[in-house]
């Protein structure tokens, strides 16, 4: 349970973060160290099941960290219980000494949900190595889509403990519940790891499905015990209470695991053109501390936020330690959309120490038991604390030192955390928010409630008039009322059109032809594959690039050959939105602020290829892909024209000004409500989709018309543009109504942000990348920036001196 080190071992991961800190202490923007940490224990339950208490001492376990025994002691006494403590602390003993206590002396089964199918797996196998350790008979199965169809009845009918994803809940167990009865009629507990993932729309779609659960769960007799663990997040028990609707839930946070010293750097690339605040990139520098710790003899896991970015990091580490394809590869990449025997090969890989470094996106954040390692690098900061937090654990697990390094992009986010490195180092993490109750992912779970059980007069089902909901769906022919019932009468099976994290169903498969062949050799998400995998892109598995040759939308196939391109490609995309309703408006000075309802229409018009090292654009391509269309809800700005006039010589110069604006809008926005960037969309057009405006090739802004169309911005019939910030997600998951109320807040902040930034004419740190300067622009977007967000923040003083009173 408890790794063995000595102080040698610690000494290389020492050596490596001193040698930085020498050689690079211009580029290192805050530090901070955690000494290690000895364990707190507590003994073995007395009432522990005689065989579990002797399964634990055959793996050498004779007693049980403090947290361990404190969680036993709640779930014991039937409450729910939240349990947040750091990766690699023992969280799994938790929740599997009182499911197999149970399983054992009361015949009670147990429900464990996890997000992905590789947690479940590594569940499982540590459930297994307990039965085989103590000769327990406890029989633990996993259900998912993987599982064969002859399997899926000895799950229902034998299972002490179903280990399953949420999704599969959703349409594969709860519609068909009466598959299920013996199951619900012994359920005791249901498990929820890594609970810090269920927030936003996902977590909101996942709040319900609870609803549902508990539902089925009573019509059968029970009320199971819902025991979470979760990465830190500022309000657990907060979380853990909306999820199953329970107020009161109090989270374990104080871990009695051992941990060994850590060391965090915050690092900031050099400047290399001061005018533009230019910066040198975060991929060389990523690399370059990734180097140095694999040549040190270290054992080091990089993050990336992209899967692109991840196969470029690859590729760069690969040409350095992978060069003999004789010998097996010591780096590798971890991503979504890699076949599952392959993300099993690398974990094992990793677990052997046969790879010394490995590029992963978020997929790695949790929990999957990837064995020991000394290096966690993140390329970028992931948005949140509790996000960065996550990432940096997964080094110096089994009580060994570890050394994080956060490298900064260019971007405002990444800029601001290390320009304040108090703020990040002291501050507590994001709250995770959810919205169970937003209409749209309500309305479809009560369809799907009413299909699984009718639904009884009075019944409560979220916090809307259910009532209400359930007339709608009479008027729209799915329900029939008898007396104090609704039924399900129609033929559709609504779980299938609900998908819990609101995208459109449909993954699409990579088939290499490579050679004649047909094989499947990735599989892409619906709402990644337009960027990824259109005619002429590079897609990489493993660093190695193959081209698309055809893509069959409407059959969900992508055909690639493997190529040697020297370059890479990234795909154009651009937003246009159509105001459809305010909800809410204020008008102050030359300016106005609004919240409402949108549609918004998403083109991915093109794509650049960009060579490897050099990073310069070599060409371009067309792409011809159906528009994806989406309503949501957004929060706006706008100025009134003539203001606009009487401030900017030239249209261009205002249109530039909204495109900063927007851009330091985005990302102080994310920041404020502690979201994560890219739950927020942002776009600057008319409002009525007539035009949108993107940044040109040479760094110019320029708008273009619904198709696509360049127009030229000074002869345009109506020019007020918006900033819009728009919920990311269909329907909307909350965000843009806290944004209006924040509204001057967050104008003041970015103009703060703008105002503050070193740099002379504008550059990504404040305004978006600039490829221009004041003397050939006659302006600097900086300044144009500055001029629209003090133009909006008149707007709010305006309103704040009142009915009648005018400016001084």
């Amino acid at each position: 349970m408890v790794g063995k080190h000595t102080e040698g071992d610690q000494d290389p991961v020492r050596a490596v973060a001193e040698r930085l800190q020498r050689r690079y202490h211009e580029r290192i923007a805050g530090e901070l160290v955690l000494p290690a940490r000895p364990a707190r224990t507590a003994s073995l339950p007395e009432d522990l099941a005689p065989p579990v208490a002797e399964a634990l001492r055959q793996r050498g376990i004779e007693q049980l960290y403090s947290h361990q025994r404190q969680a036993w002691d709640r779930i014991r006494a039937g409450q729910h219980t939240v349990v947040v403590t750091p990766t690699a602390s023992g969280k799994t003993l938790c929740y599997n000494l009182p499911v197999l206590h149970e399983a054992l002396t009361g015949s009670g089964k147990a429900l464990y949900l996890f997000p992905t199918k590789a947690l479940a797996q590594d569940q499982v196998a540590e459930l297994h190595e307990l039965n085989q350790a103590g000769g327990l008979g406890v029989r633990a199965y996993t259900f998912d889509g993987d599982t064969p169809g002859d399997a899926r009845k000895a799950v229902r009918t034998r299972g002490d403990v179903v280990v399953s994803n949420p999704d599969m809940l959703h349409q594969g167990v709860l519609p068909h519940h009466t598959k299920w009865a013996q199951l619900f009629e012994q359920l005791r507990y249901v498990v929820v790891d890594e609970m810090h993932t269920y927030r936003g729309v996902f977590g909101s779609h996942v709040a319900n499905l609870f609803r549902r659960l508990r539902r089925v769960c009573r019509f059968y007799g029970a009320d199971p015990v819902f025991i979470f663990t979760s990465a830190t997040i500022a309000n657990p028990g907060e979380l853990a209470g909306r999820l199953i609707g329970e107020a009161g839930i109090e989270a374990i946070t104080e871990s009695g695991a051992p941990a060994g010293e850590k060391r965090l750097l915050l690092w900031n690339p050099p400047v290399i053109d001061p005018d533009l605040g230019i910066r040198a990139s975060a991929r060389s520098q990523t690399t370059r501390i990734a180097r140095l710790a694999v040549r040190s003899g270290l054992k080091a896991i990089l993050f990336a936020r992209s899967r692109l970015m991840v196969e470029v990091l690859t590729k760069y580490l690969k040409d350095v330690f992978d060069r003999d394809p004789r010998r097996p590869p010591r780096v590798a990449a971890y991503r979504g959309g890699y076949l599952p025997a392959e993300r099993r090969e690398t974990e094992r890989a990793l677990r052997g120490g046969g790879v010394d470094c490995v590029v992963a996106t978020s997929a790695l954040e949790l929990g999957v038991d990837i064995g020991s390692l000394d290096v966690a690098v993140l390329n970028g900061y992931p948005g949140t604390i509790a996000g960065t937090w996550q990432r940096l654990g997964r080094a110096g697990r089994r009580n060994r030192t570890a050394l994080g390094v956060v490298v900064a992009t260019s971007e405002p986010l990444d800029q601001y955390m290390v320009r304040n490195p108090d703020f990040f180092l002291g501050a507590s993490p994001e709250h995770a928010r959810i919205d169970p109750d937003q209409l749209l992912i309500l309305l479809d779970h009560v369809r799907c409630a009413a299909f699984e059980l009718p639904f009884r007069q009075g019944e409560q089902f979220g916090g809307e008039d259910l009532e209400e909901l359930l007339d709608y769906l009479v008027e729209q022919g799915l329900l029939y009322r008898e007396g104090e019932r609704w039924h399900w009468v129609a033929d559709s099976y609504p779980a299938n059109d609900v998908s819990l994290r609101s995208v459109s169903d449909g993954n699409f498969v990579v088939i290499d032809t490579t050679d004649g062949a047909q094989r499947v050799i990735a599989e892409v998400d619906y709402t990644a594959a337009p960027m990824t995998l259109y005619e002429g892109a590079i897609y990489m598995i493993q660093a190695r690039p193959y081209q698309v040759e055809r893509l069959d939308w409407e059959g969900r196939k992508a055909f690639v050959r493997e190529t040697r391109a020297d370059y890479y490609t990234d795909a154009i995309d651009y937003t246009r939105l159509k105001i459809l309703e305010r909800f809410e408006g204020q008008r102050g000075g030359e300016a106005e602020a609004a919240h409402g309802e949108v549609h918004l229409v998403r083109r991915i018009a093109g794509y650049k290829k960009i060579r490897y090292y050099t990073h310069e654009n070599i060409g371009f391509g067309d792409i011809e892909l159906p528009d994806q269309e989406m309503h949501t809800t957004a929060a706006w700005w706008t100025i009134e024209p003539g203001a606009l006039e009487a401030a900017f010589t030239a249209r261009h110069q205002a249109l530039d000004g909204f495109l900063g604006a927007a851009y330091a809008l985005h990302h102080v926005a994310a920041l404020r409500l502690m979201s994560e960037p890219g739950d927020l969309g942002r776009a600057v057009g008319d409002g009525d989709a007539e035009w949108f405006a993107v940044t040109g090739p040479r760094g110019r802004g320029q708008i273009r018309d619904a198709s696509g169309v360049e127009r030229g911005v000074e002869h345009a019939e109506r020019f007020q543009p918006a900033v819009f910030l728009y919920d990311n997600y269909p329907g909307g998951v909350g965000l843009s109504a806290p944004l209006f109320d924040q509204r001057a807040a967050v104008v003041a902040d970015a103009h703060e942000l703008v105002q503050g930034c070193e740099c002379g004419f504008g550059c990504p740190a404040c305004v978006g990348p600039v490829l221009a300067s004041e003397e050939t622009r006659g302006q600097s977007p900086k300044a144009a920036a500055l001029t629209v967000l003090e133009l909006l923040m008149t707007g709010h003083r305006a309103v704040h001196l009142g009915a009648g009173e005018a400016l001084q």
